[in-house]
């Protein structure tokens, strides 16, 4: 999520109809930007919230109490106050299953494409098993294989997820090569000996200093440019080449 797919459309179009179909006024979500605005902190407070048990040594939870959680929160501020006599129980899970159907950026299926005639492809998120298998089928995104942090029984950025999944496929770290729009998700994975690939995008990581993960990856690629050659489309330009070689490959095209 937010790597292959762009969350935040899809959460702003679900917003969007919410409020159409309100009839009081909702100040605090009126525009496109404020909406965005909206998708952007239930986003941020969802990580927030994720880090915060795995600091706390929590054990992990379905992503849909989470997101549910922190919408409730949201919705409860007093700059907002979208009270449950307006938004109910019923609007409020129709949002939060609006994580679970996404479209996939741009370059996202034809990259993956690409990819997986070199490379074995495979997920390995925060979350559940059926969030993975319902934004594949909403995404038409193709993988050889989903495992959640349902399945491996822990959290990012434990390394023992990482751990997991290399001894699953039987690999060595330094066989494989972490994808991420997320710094600490690569920094996690670059600390048991796996390579590591940013791809930039507008929806992720507000607050990294760019040139600071830039610096910390293997390879970074842009895909902000919305075209079909950014992203994932760049960087199988790169790891599909005859010539690879990921020892800090950076490309902005």
């Amino acid at each position: 999520m937010g790597t292959c797919t762009n969350w935040s459309a899809s959460v702003v179009a679900a917003l969007k109809k919410q409020c159409a179909n309100t009839t009081l006024i909702l100040p605090k979500l009126q525009s496109d930007e404020d909406l965005t605005r909206f998708a952007s902190a239930w986003r941020a407070g969802f990580f927030r919230e994720i880090h915060q048990r795995f600091q706390n040594g929590e054990p992990q939870e379905d992503i849909d109490i989470t997101h549910r959680r922190v919408l409730d929160q949201l919705l409860s501020e007093k700059d907002m106050l979208v009270t449950t006599d307006i938004w109910g129980d019923d609007i409020r899970t129709i949002l939060v299953q609006s994580w679970h159907h996404q479209n996939a950026w741009i370059d996202a299926v034809a990259g993956l494409k690409r990819l997986k005639k070199d490379h074995f492809v495979v997920v390995l998120a925060n979350g559940t098993t059926r969030l993975q298998l319902d934004l594949v089928y909403s995404s038409q995104l193709s993988f050889h294989a989903l495992f959640s942090s349902q399945l491996l029984g822990y959290t990012k950025p434990d390394p023992k997820m990482y751990q997991k999944v290399l001894e699953l496929l039987n690999l060595e770290a330094k066989e494989c090569i972490m994808v991420a729009a997320h710094a600490y998700d690569l920094r996690a994975a670059a600390k048991i000996g796996i390579k590591t690939a940013y791809v930039h995008r507008i929806t992720e990581d507000p607050e990294e200093d760019m040139q600071q993960v830039r610096s910390e990856c293997d390879i970074f690629v842009s895909g902000t440019d919305g075209s079909t050659s950014c992203g994932l489309n760049k960087l199988a330009d790169i790891l599909c080449s005859p010539s690879n070689n990921t020892s800090k490959l950076d490309s902005e095209n």
